[in-house]
């Protein structure tokens, strides 16, 4: 472990602060293949819900010049299937898994906290902010209102702490974050997709059967930035960023920023090494600086 990279984010500590985005990585299986898994600071789960979920049909993926767009609408196994097959594997690792939770309404999002009471996670990210289903995701997170509802109603059952992972596409992104941390959330993440659409002029047809899907990569992060950065300067509570960060010079950005950790998404699936070449570089950059921790240059823009 390197100690100029260790961060604390609340009471968990994580031995660098660069982490795999939830949808980008699975369960992490597949990236052994590449590296340890154990040299990363965490790992976020893919979206889990109460039940297995197939996703949306039709076209899933669209590249865009700068990004990819995603319409998988939370395809996953469901929260049984991965206490049972994935969990085992996970607990092993000597690293810090995040679970990522989705639902349809009110009553699978408690369901599915209650359950995963059951394993010892270091941390939920509560996913409020999905842009690819119909029921439940992104209607929780638009308005400051009922993202605190359901932030409250999870957090008085979690024996684990909440982060919150809140939506570019709200309509008052600092006023959402600051309703959730009164709510009680332990931490923020932000953000999850924009809102985007793709027409297929050779099909005269929109690309996904929703019309409208997430946009990912290097095309948000600028937004996503100026986004770390206001919700930052409004919360006590630590913030988790992502949004088109491909190198280790995109990840310190967010940290100037004020990002405690960040996550690493879409260039998960060009470049299956980015995370360890984005810890390589921090680590680098704070030998060069004299730094004895990256905290120090932590929010200073």
């Amino acid at each position: 472990m390197s100690e100029c990279l260790t961060t604390k984010f609340n009471d968990i500590l994580f031995k660098n602060p660069v982490i795999p985005a939830s949808g980008t990585f699975g369960f992490g299986r597949e990236y052994e293949a590449f590296y340890d898994l154990a040299k990363l600071g965490g790992l976020c789960s893919k979206g889990l819900t109460l039940e297995p979920k197939a996703g949306n049909k039709g076209l899933r993926l669209w590249e865009t010049p700068a990004g990819l767009m995603n319409s998988i609408g939370l395809e996953n196994p469901g929260i049984d299937a991965f206490i049972n097959n994935e969990w085992p594997h996970l607990k092993e690792l000597d690293t810090v898994t995040i679970v990522n939770v989705g639902g349809k309404d009110e009553e699978s999002y408690l369901t599915a906290i209650e359950k995963l009471n059951a394993i010892d996670i270091k941390l939920i990210e509560l996913n409020i902010s999905c842009p690819n289903v119909k029921a439940g995701g992104m209607a929780y997170g638009i308005k400051a209102e009922t993202a605190a509802d359901i932030t409250k109603k999870v957090v008085e059952i979690s024996r684990h702490p909440i982060m919150v992972k809140l939506s570019p596409n709200g309509e008052a992104l600092v006023d959402i974050a600051l309703a959730c941390e009164a709510a009680g959330a332990q931490g923020i993440s932000l953000i999850n997709t924009l809102l985007g659409m793709a027409i297929d002029y050779k099909k005269k047809a929109a690309v996904f059967d929703n019309q409208y899907a997430g946009l990912s990569g290097p095309a948000v992060k600028p937004i996503a930035l100026r986004m770390t950065h206001q919700v930052c300067q409004a919360v006590d509570i630590p913030v988790m960023a992502m949004g088109g960060i491909s190198n280790w010079e995109d990840a310190l950005e967010f940290i100037m920023a004020g990002a405690t950790c960040i996550q690493v998404g879409t260039i998960n699936f060009n470049n299956p090494m980015a995370p360890i070449d984005i810890i390589a570089g921090l680590e680098a950059y704070c030998v060069r600086e004299k730094l004895d921790n990256i905290d120090q240059i932590r929010g200073i823009i």
